[in-house]
């Protein structure tokens, strides 16, 4: 069924004007974004199809326009608009980390490091530098590896943080299986790259794993 051939109370654009964004479903804001669906697909099969070859809205926060391309029935103007929207949620939480210290918005860290992270196929491993004020001066995904681990060299770490005249870091890597929580691996990763970062008085606020729709952060574990 085609949305014109809804009732009107219940077609997305209805209901996110009378009930708000939070009222629709992942497929309905989905489908306001496409707008139109193909002969014999309405919009809202074709964003469902869209969300289960991505695995979800984080997965296609993920997908490059390259993988967007192959994706039947995602012209250039829809992958354009698609790219669009997935940028300006990375470039507005991270605006909104460097204007204020993280520890004033600890959701919206989580919050961007899953746009950042969630919904890769391999594991990344991104650095957060932060100034002495910890706002936030950089985020780079510094190393990346195969499906199931990656390699992580302290030392790159430490000369990116003194370039940058970074006073602390927040570390935060993928678990591309889904689960979020951290490996007795990722526990000593993170103790060997604080051992090394506070030789050069830079400090180590946290390490955020992320899952598929969960962030787990080893601060608030206290294994920091």
């Amino acid at each position: 069924m085609s949305i014109k051939h809804l009732p009107a109370a219940t077609r997305p654009r209805e209901k996110l004007l009378g009930l708000g964004p939070q009222a629709l479903a992942d497929v309905e804001l989905l489908a306001l974004l496409l707008r139109t669906g193909l002969p014999g697909k309405g919009v809202i099969e074709l964003a469902q199809t869209l969300l289960d070859q991505c695995g979800g809205l984080a997965g296609l926060l993920a997908v490059t326009p390259q993988e967007l391309q192959r994706i039947k029935g995602l012209g250039p103007a829809k992958r354009a608009e698609l790219v669009a929207v997935m940028e300006i949620a990375r470039r507005a939480a991270a605006q909104r980390l460097r204007e204020a210290p993280v520890f004033d918005h600890p959701l919206a860290v989580k919050q961007f490091v899953a746009l950042k992270l969630g919904g890769n196929e391999h594991e990344v491993f991104a650095v957060l530098f932060l100034d002495s004020q910890h706002r936030l001066l950089r985020d780079e995904a510094m190393f990346r590896g195969t499906l199931t681990q990656t390699s992580v060299y302290p030392r790159e770490v430490v000369r990116r943080a003194l370039e940058l005249n970074s006073a602390a870091v927040i570390f935060a890597h993928n678990h591309p299986s889904g689960t979020a929580e951290p490996s007795r691996a990722d526990e000593f990763l993170t103790q060997s790259l604080k051992a090394a970062l506070q030789l050069v008085d830079v400090r180590v606020l946290d390490h955020l794993v992320v899952g598929r729709g969960e962030v787990v952060s080893f601060a608030e574990r206290g294994l920091l």
